[in-house]
Protein backbone atom coordinates (compact mmCIF):
# COMPACT_ATOMS: atom_id res chain seq x y z
CA UNK A 1 0.00 0.00 0.00
CA UNK A 2 1.74 3.38 -1.56
CA UNK A 3 2.15 5.56 2.16
CA UNK A 4 1.60 9.71 1.03
CA UNK A 5 3.95 10.76 4.30
CA UNK A 6 6.82 12.62 3.36
CA UNK A 7 9.87 10.94 5.09
CA UNK A 8 12.53 13.49 6.12
CA UNK A 9 15.64 13.47 5.40
CA UNK A 10 18.37 11.70 8.52
CA UNK A 11 20.51 13.66 10.16
CA UNK A 12 23.39 11.96 8.33
CA UNK A 13 21.96 12.71 4.91
CA UNK A 14 21.76 16.10 6.12
CA UNK A 15 24.82 16.61 7.44
CA UNK A 16 26.39 15.15 4.34
CA UNK A 17 24.55 17.82 1.96
CA UNK A 18 25.35 20.74 4.47
CA UNK A 19 29.45 19.12 3.89
CA UNK A 20 28.76 18.96 0.01
CA UNK A 21 27.06 22.55 -0.20
CA UNK A 22 30.05 24.05 2.05
CA UNK A 23 32.57 22.22 -0.78
CA UNK A 24 30.96 23.84 -3.73
CA UNK A 25 30.80 27.21 -1.97
CA UNK A 26 34.26 26.71 -0.95
CA UNK A 27 35.23 26.59 -4.76
CA UNK A 28 33.15 29.93 -5.42
CA UNK A 29 35.22 31.62 -2.84
CA UNK A 30 38.58 30.26 -3.94
CA UNK A 31 37.94 31.88 -7.46
CA UNK A 32 37.80 35.29 -6.20
CA UNK A 33 40.81 37.42 -5.28
CA UNK A 34 39.27 41.19 -4.53
CA UNK A 35 37.60 41.59 -1.21
CA UNK A 36 34.61 42.86 -2.88
CA UNK A 37 34.05 39.62 -4.66
CA UNK A 38 34.73 37.55 -1.60
CA UNK A 39 31.45 39.50 0.13
CA UNK A 40 29.22 39.20 -2.70
CA UNK A 41 30.14 35.24 -2.60
CA UNK A 42 29.66 34.63 0.90
CA UNK A 43 26.20 36.88 1.11
CA UNK A 44 24.40 35.34 -2.08
CA UNK A 45 25.51 31.70 -1.21
CA UNK A 46 24.48 32.27 2.65
CA UNK A 47 21.00 33.01 1.01
CA UNK A 48 20.84 30.65 -1.09
CA UNK A 49 21.59 27.75 0.76
CA UNK A 50 20.22 28.48 3.84
CA UNK A 51 16.93 30.25 2.23
CA UNK A 52 17.14 33.42 3.76
CA UNK A 53 14.53 35.92 2.52
CA UNK A 54 17.57 38.56 3.44
CA UNK A 55 21.05 38.97 3.90
CA UNK A 56 23.61 41.71 4.34
CA UNK A 57 27.32 42.18 5.17
CA UNK A 58 28.27 44.96 7.53
CA UNK A 59 32.52 45.78 8.26
CA UNK A 60 34.05 47.86 10.22
CA UNK A 61 35.11 51.50 8.49
CA UNK A 62 38.05 51.39 10.71
CA UNK A 63 38.84 48.00 12.39
CA UNK A 64 41.62 49.20 14.41
CA UNK A 65 39.01 50.72 16.79
CA UNK A 66 37.29 49.65 19.43
CA UNK A 67 33.80 52.29 18.44
CA UNK A 68 34.16 52.09 14.60
CA UNK A 69 30.51 52.15 13.64
CA UNK A 70 30.12 49.09 10.58
CA UNK A 71 28.96 50.03 7.30
CA UNK A 72 26.98 48.13 4.89
CA UNK A 73 28.64 46.71 2.06
CA UNK A 74 26.70 43.89 0.79
CA UNK A 75 23.12 43.34 0.86
CA UNK A 76 21.03 40.62 -0.81
CA UNK A 77 17.34 40.63 -0.49
CA UNK A 78 14.48 42.95 -1.70
CA UNK A 79 14.14 45.19 2.16
CA UNK A 80 15.69 47.83 2.85
CA UNK A 81 18.39 47.75 5.67
CA UNK A 82 20.57 50.01 7.60
CA UNK A 83 23.42 51.72 6.05
CA UNK A 84 24.97 51.72 9.39
CA UNK A 85 25.11 49.95 12.64
CA UNK A 86 26.28 50.94 16.04
CA UNK A 87 29.27 49.27 17.32
CA UNK A 88 27.30 48.89 20.95
CA UNK A 89 23.96 47.60 19.08
CA UNK A 90 23.01 44.87 21.39
CA UNK A 91 23.33 41.90 18.99
CA UNK A 92 26.76 42.92 17.45
CA UNK A 93 28.04 43.59 20.98
CA UNK A 94 27.13 40.20 22.11
CA UNK A 95 28.88 38.59 18.64
CA UNK A 96 31.92 40.81 19.01
CA UNK A 97 32.51 40.07 22.56
CA UNK A 98 31.48 36.52 22.47
CA UNK A 99 33.31 35.82 19.33
CA UNK A 100 30.02 33.37 18.73
CA UNK A 101 27.07 33.25 16.15
CA UNK A 102 23.72 34.50 17.59
CA UNK A 103 20.54 32.61 16.63
CA UNK A 104 17.11 34.74 17.21
CA UNK A 105 14.16 32.45 16.64
CA UNK A 106 11.16 34.94 17.26
CA UNK A 107 10.58 38.50 17.29
CA UNK A 108 8.53 37.73 20.35
CA UNK A 109 11.75 37.19 21.74
CA UNK A 110 12.87 40.55 24.51
CA UNK A 111 16.50 40.63 23.32
CA UNK A 112 18.31 40.89 20.65
CA UNK A 113 15.92 42.23 18.44
CA UNK A 114 17.93 44.69 16.63
CA UNK A 115 19.11 41.50 14.47
CA UNK A 116 16.14 41.91 12.71
CA UNK A 117 17.09 44.30 9.91
CA UNK A 118 13.69 44.64 8.47
CA UNK A 119 9.92 44.49 10.44
CA UNK A 120 8.18 42.06 8.91
CA UNK A 121 11.11 39.36 9.67
CA UNK A 122 10.85 36.72 12.34
CA UNK A 123 14.28 34.67 12.89
CA UNK A 124 17.32 36.15 12.67
CA UNK A 125 21.51 34.45 12.51
CA UNK A 126 24.16 37.19 13.32
CA UNK A 127 27.96 35.65 12.51
CA UNK A 128 31.18 37.18 13.26
CA UNK A 129 33.08 37.78 10.45
CA UNK A 130 36.90 37.34 12.12
CA UNK A 131 39.93 36.09 12.62
CA UNK A 132 42.18 35.16 15.49
CA UNK A 133 44.21 38.81 14.54
CA UNK A 134 42.13 40.90 13.38
CA UNK A 135 38.03 41.62 13.15
CA UNK A 136 36.06 42.36 10.37
CA UNK A 137 32.50 42.43 10.26
CA UNK A 138 29.34 40.96 11.04
CA UNK A 139 27.05 38.85 8.48
CA UNK A 140 23.37 39.14 8.98
CA UNK A 141 20.87 36.67 7.56
CA UNK A 142 16.76 37.27 8.09
CA UNK A 143 13.61 35.57 7.02
CA UNK A 144 9.91 35.81 7.59
CA UNK A 145 9.29 32.34 9.35
CA UNK A 146 9.43 32.54 13.00
CA UNK A 147 11.85 29.36 14.54
CA UNK A 148 13.86 28.43 11.14
CA UNK A 149 17.35 28.24 11.42
CA UNK A 150 18.54 24.82 13.42
CA UNK A 151 21.38 22.97 13.70
CA UNK A 152 22.35 22.29 10.27
CA UNK A 153 21.93 25.81 8.50
CA UNK A 154 24.17 27.59 11.65
CA UNK A 155 26.98 24.46 11.31
CA UNK A 156 27.52 25.52 7.77
CA UNK A 157 26.75 28.87 8.37
CA UNK A 158 29.49 29.26 10.97
CA UNK A 159 32.20 27.14 8.58
CA UNK A 160 31.30 29.24 5.19
CA UNK A 161 31.74 32.82 7.60
CA UNK A 162 34.91 31.61 9.29
CA UNK A 163 36.65 30.45 5.74
CA UNK A 164 35.40 33.36 4.22
CA UNK A 165 36.70 35.73 6.59
CA UNK A 166 40.28 34.25 6.41
CA UNK A 167 40.01 34.86 3.25
CA UNK A 168 39.36 38.42 3.49
CA UNK A 169 42.11 38.61 5.79
CA UNK A 170 44.80 37.05 3.05
CA UNK A 171 43.29 39.80 0.89
CA UNK A 172 43.54 42.52 2.51
CA UNK A 173 47.05 41.57 3.66
CA UNK A 174 47.86 41.13 -0.61
CA UNK A 175 46.53 44.42 -0.91
CA UNK A 176 48.93 45.42 1.79
CA UNK A 177 51.95 43.93 0.43
CA UNK A 178 51.18 45.33 -3.03
CA UNK A 179 50.28 48.87 -1.97
CA UNK A 180 53.69 47.98 -0.21
CA UNK A 181 55.53 46.96 -3.74
CA UNK A 182 54.15 49.82 -5.52
CA UNK A 183 55.77 52.07 -2.87
CA UNK A 184 58.69 50.45 -3.23
CA UNK A 185 58.51 50.07 -6.92
CA UNK A 186 58.44 53.84 -7.01
CA UNK A 187 60.75 54.60 -4.77
CA UNK A 188 63.13 53.05 -7.04
CA UNK A 189 61.97 54.66 -10.19
CA UNK A 190 62.25 58.21 -8.01
CA UNK A 191 65.76 56.97 -6.75
CA UNK A 192 66.76 56.20 -10.52
CA UNK A 193 65.36 59.10 -11.96
CA UNK A 194 67.73 61.27 -9.21
CA UNK A 195 70.64 59.42 -10.05
CA UNK A 196 69.89 59.52 -13.69
CA UNK A 197 69.72 63.36 -13.30
CA UNK A 198 72.69 63.79 -11.74
CA UNK A 199 75.92 65.37 -13.28
CA UNK A 200 78.34 64.22 -10.94
CA UNK A 201 79.30 60.51 -11.32
CA UNK A 202 77.92 58.27 -8.70
CA UNK A 203 79.53 54.44 -8.40
CA UNK A 204 78.83 52.03 -5.30
CA UNK A 205 80.22 48.82 -4.35
CA UNK A 206 79.81 46.32 -1.83
CA UNK A 207 81.39 45.01 0.97
CA UNK A 208 83.47 43.24 -1.10
CA UNK A 209 84.82 46.02 -3.23
CA UNK A 210 82.87 44.76 -5.86
CA UNK A 211 80.83 47.54 -8.62
CA UNK A 212 77.19 47.34 -7.90
CA UNK A 213 75.81 50.06 -9.15
CA UNK A 214 76.80 53.28 -11.41
CA UNK A 215 74.76 56.45 -12.87
CA UNK A 216 73.72 56.74 -16.40
CA UNK A 217 76.47 59.47 -16.59
CA UNK A 218 79.16 56.98 -15.27
CA UNK A 219 78.23 54.97 -17.64
CA UNK A 220 78.97 57.69 -20.42
CA UNK A 221 81.50 59.16 -19.12
CA UNK A 222 83.82 56.19 -18.15
CA UNK A 223 82.33 53.40 -20.56
CA UNK A 224 81.23 51.11 -17.64
CA UNK A 225 78.61 48.62 -18.71
CA UNK A 226 75.92 46.04 -17.36
CA UNK A 227 78.50 43.59 -17.62
CA UNK A 228 80.98 45.29 -15.10
CA UNK A 229 78.49 44.88 -12.10
CA UNK A 230 79.75 42.68 -10.31
CA UNK A 231 83.90 43.43 -11.08
CA UNK A 232 85.89 44.26 -8.83
CA UNK A 233 86.63 48.11 -8.67
CA UNK A 234 90.30 48.03 -8.83
CA UNK A 235 89.72 45.73 -12.02
CA UNK A 236 87.52 47.14 -14.00
CA UNK A 237 89.29 51.12 -13.18
CA UNK A 238 92.57 49.92 -13.79
CA UNK A 239 94.17 51.83 -16.61
CA UNK A 240 91.65 54.96 -15.42
CA UNK A 241 92.34 55.02 -12.12
CA UNK A 242 96.03 56.00 -10.35
CA UNK A 243 97.23 53.50 -8.24
CA UNK A 244 97.01 56.20 -5.52
CA UNK A 245 93.70 56.77 -5.29
CA UNK A 246 92.81 52.73 -5.80
CA UNK A 247 94.76 52.22 -2.81
CA UNK A 248 92.92 55.29 -1.32
CA UNK A 249 89.42 54.00 -2.25
CA UNK A 250 90.45 50.09 -1.13
CA UNK A 251 91.69 51.03 2.34
CA UNK A 252 88.60 53.27 2.93
CA UNK A 253 86.75 49.92 2.09
CA UNK A 254 88.49 48.29 4.77
CA UNK A 255 88.65 51.11 7.54
CA UNK A 256 84.89 51.95 6.38
CA UNK A 257 86.05 55.61 6.55
CA UNK A 258 85.02 58.56 4.79
CA UNK A 259 87.59 59.94 2.26
CA UNK A 260 86.67 63.76 0.97
CA UNK A 261 88.40 65.68 -2.01
CA UNK A 262 90.45 63.04 -3.54
CA UNK A 263 91.90 64.94 -6.68
CA UNK A 264 93.40 63.21 -9.58
CA UNK A 265 92.55 62.79 -13.59
CA UNK A 266 90.34 59.64 -14.38
CA UNK A 267 91.39 58.44 -17.84
CA UNK A 268 88.68 58.41 -20.34
CA UNK A 269 89.65 57.67 -23.54
CA UNK A 270 91.78 60.10 -25.98
CA UNK A 271 90.90 62.75 -22.94
CA UNK A 272 90.24 62.39 -18.80
CA UNK A 273 88.41 64.23 -15.98
CA UNK A 274 89.50 66.64 -13.48
CA UNK A 275 87.98 65.21 -10.52
CA UNK A 276 87.38 65.53 -7.23
CA UNK A 277 86.38 62.76 -5.51
CA UNK A 278 84.27 61.89 -2.61
CA UNK A 279 84.23 58.38 -0.80
CA UNK A 280 81.73 57.44 2.24
CA UNK A 281 80.78 54.46 3.74
CA UNK A 282 77.16 52.65 3.17
CA UNK A 283 76.10 51.27 6.16
CA UNK A 284 73.14 48.94 6.82
CA UNK A 285 71.08 48.09 10.05
CA UNK A 286 73.42 47.80 13.14
CA UNK A 287 76.30 49.67 11.28
CA UNK A 288 76.85 46.89 9.69
CA UNK A 289 78.85 47.90 6.21
CA UNK A 290 77.75 47.06 2.80
CA UNK A 291 80.05 49.00 0.68
CA UNK A 292 81.36 52.40 -0.53
CA UNK A 293 79.86 55.60 -2.34
CA UNK A 294 82.18 57.00 -4.55
CA UNK A 295 80.90 60.24 -6.00
CA UNK A 296 83.55 62.42 -9.04
CA UNK A 297 82.76 65.52 -9.10
CA UNK A 298 84.26 67.07 -13.12
CA UNK A 299 85.83 70.13 -11.93
CA UNK A 300 86.34 71.04 -15.28
CA UNK A 301 82.44 71.49 -16.05
CA UNK A 302 82.04 72.89 -12.52
CA UNK A 303 84.62 75.80 -13.55
CA UNK A 304 82.52 76.15 -16.78
CA UNK A 305 79.49 76.37 -14.73
CA UNK A 306 80.75 78.77 -12.30
CA UNK A 307 82.04 80.97 -15.14
CA UNK A 308 78.45 81.22 -16.72
CA UNK A 309 76.78 81.90 -13.22
CA UNK A 310 79.40 84.92 -12.96
CA UNK A 311 78.08 85.88 -16.66
CA UNK A 312 74.71 85.45 -15.86
CA UNK A 313 75.40 87.41 -12.62
CA UNK A 314 77.42 90.25 -14.43
CA UNK A 315 73.91 90.84 -17.06
CA UNK A 316 71.78 91.34 -13.90
CA UNK A 317 73.99 93.73 -12.65
CA UNK A 318 74.30 95.85 -15.32
CA UNK A 319 70.54 95.53 -16.15
CA UNK A 320 69.95 96.52 -12.56
CA UNK A 321 72.41 99.28 -12.88
CA UNK A 322 70.40 100.34 -16.27
CA UNK A 323 66.74 100.70 -15.09
CA UNK A 324 67.27 100.84 -11.60
CA UNK A 325 66.97 104.40 -11.27
CA UNK A 326 64.18 104.58 -13.86
CA UNK A 327 61.77 101.68 -12.60
CA UNK A 328 60.17 100.67 -10.03
CA UNK A 329 61.60 97.55 -7.94
CA UNK A 330 58.87 95.33 -9.25
CA UNK A 331 59.72 96.40 -12.54
CA UNK A 332 63.19 95.83 -12.40
CA UNK A 333 63.12 92.11 -10.47
CA UNK A 334 60.72 91.21 -13.35
CA UNK A 335 63.17 92.33 -15.86
CA UNK A 336 66.79 90.38 -13.98
CA UNK A 337 64.66 87.36 -14.31
CA UNK A 338 63.65 87.71 -18.19
CA UNK A 339 67.14 89.55 -19.06
CA UNK A 340 66.46 88.41 -22.81
CA UNK A 341 63.88 91.14 -22.92
CA UNK A 342 66.97 94.03 -22.90
CA UNK A 343 68.97 92.05 -25.44
CA UNK A 344 71.55 94.09 -27.28
CA UNK A 345 69.86 95.07 -30.26
CA UNK A 346 66.77 96.49 -31.14
CA UNK A 347 63.32 94.95 -30.44
CA UNK A 348 60.06 95.63 -31.60
CA UNK A 349 57.20 97.05 -28.85
CA UNK A 350 53.73 98.73 -29.12
CA UNK A 351 53.99 101.30 -26.37
CA UNK A 352 52.89 104.18 -25.21
CA UNK A 353 54.62 107.61 -25.51
CA UNK A 354 54.67 110.28 -22.87
CA UNK A 355 56.38 113.48 -23.62
CA UNK A 356 55.91 116.66 -20.19
CA UNK A 357 57.39 119.74 -20.96
CA UNK A 358 57.34 123.16 -18.56
CA UNK A 359 55.23 126.31 -19.82
CA UNK A 360 56.53 129.51 -19.53
CA UNK A 361 60.14 128.44 -18.36
CA UNK A 362 61.93 130.07 -21.35
CA UNK A 363 60.89 133.20 -20.27
CA UNK A 364 60.69 132.39 -16.34
CA UNK A 365 64.72 131.58 -16.80
CA UNK A 366 65.62 134.40 -18.57
CA UNK A 367 66.04 136.70 -15.72
CA UNK A 368 67.11 133.68 -13.20
CA UNK A 369 70.55 132.43 -11.49
CA UNK A 370 71.31 129.15 -13.05
CA UNK A 371 71.63 127.59 -9.26
CA UNK A 372 67.67 128.26 -8.91
CA UNK A 373 66.71 127.34 -11.98
CA UNK A 374 68.21 123.56 -11.44
CA UNK A 375 66.80 123.83 -7.62
CA UNK A 376 63.35 124.26 -9.68
CA UNK A 377 63.68 121.93 -12.33
CA UNK A 378 64.78 119.09 -10.18
CA UNK A 379 62.18 119.67 -7.17
CA UNK A 380 59.58 119.38 -9.99
CA UNK A 381 61.31 116.40 -11.46
CA UNK A 382 61.42 114.58 -8.50
CA UNK A 383 58.01 114.44 -7.85
CA UNK A 384 57.20 113.74 -11.12
CA UNK A 385 59.48 110.69 -11.55
CA UNK A 386 57.91 109.10 -8.68
CA UNK A 387 54.42 109.36 -10.28
CA UNK A 388 55.95 107.89 -13.51
CA UNK A 389 57.54 105.38 -11.43
CA UNK A 390 54.53 104.32 -9.33
CA UNK A 391 52.36 104.15 -12.43
CA UNK A 392 55.27 101.27 -13.58
CA UNK A 393 56.84 103.71 -16.36
CA UNK A 394 60.20 104.24 -17.89
CA UNK A 395 61.96 107.04 -17.59
CA UNK A 396 63.87 107.26 -20.70
CA UNK A 397 65.39 110.70 -20.65
CA UNK A 398 65.21 114.15 -19.27
CA UNK A 399 65.45 116.91 -22.11
CA UNK A 400 66.02 120.38 -20.78
CA UNK A 401 62.71 121.10 -19.21
CA UNK A 402 60.64 118.27 -19.98
CA UNK A 403 60.85 114.30 -19.20
CA UNK A 404 60.22 112.12 -22.12
CA UNK A 405 58.87 108.49 -20.30
CA UNK A 406 57.82 105.22 -21.59
CA UNK A 407 54.92 102.43 -21.04
CA UNK A 408 55.13 99.25 -22.46
CA UNK A 409 59.05 98.35 -22.20
CA UNK A 410 61.02 96.22 -21.48
CA UNK A 411 57.60 94.43 -20.04
CA UNK A 412 54.77 94.76 -22.61
CA UNK A 413 50.69 95.08 -21.52
CA UNK A 414 49.74 97.39 -24.03
CA UNK A 415 46.39 97.91 -22.98
CA UNK A 416 47.35 98.10 -19.46
CA UNK A 417 50.20 100.36 -20.41
CA UNK A 418 48.02 103.12 -22.57
CA UNK A 419 45.72 103.53 -18.84
CA UNK A 420 48.54 103.77 -16.52
CA UNK A 421 50.23 106.29 -18.76
CA UNK A 422 47.05 108.40 -19.02
CA UNK A 423 46.37 107.71 -15.25
CA UNK A 424 49.86 108.76 -14.32
CA UNK A 425 49.63 112.20 -16.57
CA UNK A 426 45.91 113.10 -15.05
CA UNK A 427 48.10 112.72 -11.41
CA UNK A 428 50.87 115.22 -12.36
CA UNK A 429 48.51 117.64 -13.35
CA UNK A 430 46.18 117.52 -10.32
CA UNK A 431 49.64 117.96 -8.24
CA UNK A 432 50.88 120.91 -10.58
CA UNK A 433 47.13 122.37 -9.92
CA UNK A 434 47.21 121.49 -6.17
CA UNK A 435 47.62 124.47 -3.51
CA UNK A 436 50.16 122.01 -1.51
CA UNK A 437 52.46 121.32 -3.93
CA UNK A 438 56.08 121.16 -2.97
CA UNK A 439 57.24 122.60 -6.67
CA UNK A 440 56.88 125.53 -8.87
CA UNK A 441 56.83 127.84 -5.24
CA UNK A 442 57.71 131.31 -5.13
CA UNK A 443 58.81 133.03 -8.47
CA UNK A 444 57.66 129.57 -9.82
CA UNK A 445 54.53 129.73 -9.05
CA UNK A 446 53.42 130.75 -12.66
CA UNK A 447 54.47 127.85 -14.04
CA UNK A 448 52.62 124.87 -15.57
CA UNK A 449 53.27 121.87 -17.93
CA UNK A 450 51.75 120.39 -21.02
CA UNK A 451 52.26 116.97 -21.59
CA UNK A 452 51.53 114.87 -25.00
CA UNK A 453 50.66 111.35 -25.77
CA UNK A 454 50.62 108.76 -28.32
CA UNK A 455 50.21 104.85 -28.60
CA UNK A 456 51.91 102.69 -31.44
CA UNK A 457 54.92 100.63 -32.37
CA UNK A 458 58.80 101.68 -32.08
CA UNK A 459 61.67 99.78 -31.49
CA UNK A 460 63.54 99.66 -28.13
CA UNK A 461 66.90 98.83 -27.57
CA UNK A 462 70.58 99.21 -26.46
CA UNK A 463 71.62 102.19 -28.59
CA UNK A 464 74.95 104.27 -28.31
CA UNK A 465 78.69 102.89 -28.89
CA UNK A 466 80.99 101.01 -26.98
CA UNK A 467 81.99 103.62 -24.32
CA UNK A 468 78.47 104.21 -23.48
CA UNK A 469 75.22 102.87 -23.95
CA UNK A 470 71.51 103.71 -23.19
CA UNK A 471 68.29 101.95 -23.29
CA UNK A 472 66.15 104.04 -25.08
CA UNK A 473 63.04 104.00 -27.61
CA UNK A 474 62.87 105.45 -31.44
CA UNK A 475 60.84 105.45 -34.42
CA UNK A 476 57.32 107.49 -35.26
CA UNK A 477 55.34 106.56 -32.13
CA UNK A 478 58.25 108.78 -30.79
CA UNK A 479 58.34 111.76 -33.38
CA UNK A 480 54.24 111.88 -33.23
CA UNK A 481 54.48 111.97 -29.14
CA UNK A 482 56.61 114.92 -29.18
CA UNK A 483 54.86 117.05 -31.45
CA UNK A 484 51.77 116.37 -29.57
CA UNK A 485 53.50 118.04 -26.59
CA UNK A 486 53.77 120.99 -28.43
CA UNK A 487 49.98 121.32 -29.26
CA UNK A 488 49.50 120.65 -25.63
CA UNK A 489 48.80 124.10 -23.31
CA UNK A 490 49.44 124.31 -19.78
CA UNK A 491 47.71 122.07 -17.76
CA UNK A 492 46.53 120.13 -20.74
CA UNK A 493 46.63 115.66 -21.24
CA UNK A 494 46.55 115.15 -25.07
CA UNK A 495 46.16 112.17 -26.55
CA UNK A 496 45.62 110.48 -29.97
CA UNK A 497 43.19 107.98 -31.17
CA UNK A 498 45.68 105.03 -31.01
CA UNK A 499 45.56 105.95 -26.92
CA UNK A 500 42.04 106.85 -26.66
CA UNK A 501 41.10 102.76 -28.23
CA UNK A 502 43.24 101.18 -25.67
CA UNK A 503 41.87 103.53 -22.15
CA UNK A 504 38.09 102.67 -22.75
CA UNK A 505 35.54 104.78 -20.75
CA UNK A 506 38.12 105.09 -17.66
CA UNK A 507 38.15 108.47 -18.48
CA UNK A 508 36.21 111.48 -19.22
CA UNK A 509 37.67 113.15 -23.13
CA UNK A 510 36.72 116.06 -24.63
CA UNK A 511 37.53 115.63 -29.03
CA UNK A 512 39.78 118.29 -30.39
CA UNK A 513 39.78 119.87 -33.80
CA UNK A 514 42.11 117.56 -36.08
CA UNK A 515 46.09 118.82 -36.22
CA UNK A 516 48.48 118.73 -38.99
CA UNK A 517 51.66 116.97 -37.63
CA UNK A 518 54.79 117.13 -39.24
CA UNK A 519 55.67 113.70 -41.53
CA UNK A 520 52.06 113.24 -41.30
CA UNK A 521 50.01 113.91 -44.65
CA UNK A 522 46.97 113.57 -42.81
CA UNK A 523 45.47 115.15 -39.59
CA UNK A 524 45.80 113.50 -36.51
CA UNK A 525 42.36 113.26 -33.94
CA UNK A 526 43.26 113.95 -30.76
CA UNK A 527 41.46 114.33 -27.38
CA UNK A 528 41.70 115.81 -23.98
CA UNK A 529 41.94 114.43 -20.35
CA UNK A 530 39.51 115.92 -18.81
CA UNK A 531 39.65 113.65 -16.00
CA UNK A 532 39.68 110.27 -14.68
CA UNK A 533 36.11 108.44 -14.34
CA UNK A 534 35.77 106.71 -10.72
Amino acid sequence: MRSDRVVSPTRPAQAEASVDELVRASGLLARESSATSLIEVLVDQSVDISGSDLAAAYLYVDPDSSTSPLRLVHRRGRYDVPQRLSHDAEAIDFVVTSGEALVLHDRDRRFFTDALLDPTMRSAVVLPLETARTRIGVLILNIRRPDYYHRTHLSFLESFAELASGMLHNCELFEELRDQLRRVEALERYQESVFSSMTNLLVTTDEAGRIRYFNEVASERIGLQEADIGRPFAQAFSGKLDKRIVSTVTSAAADGREVLGVEGILKTGKSGIDFSLNVSPLQGKRGRREGLTLLFTDQSAERELKSQVKVVKEERRVIKDMFARYLSNELVDSIMLQPELVRPGGDKKQATIFFADIRGYTSFSESKEPEYIIDVLNAYFTEAVEIIINHRGYIDKFIGDAIMAVWGVPLVTVEQDAINAVSCAVEIQSRVQARDRSFFRGPANALKVGIGMHTGPLVAGNLGSARRMDYSVIGDTVNVAARLEGVAKGGDVIITESTRDLIGDRFKLQELEPVKVKGKERPIHIFRVIKRVQ
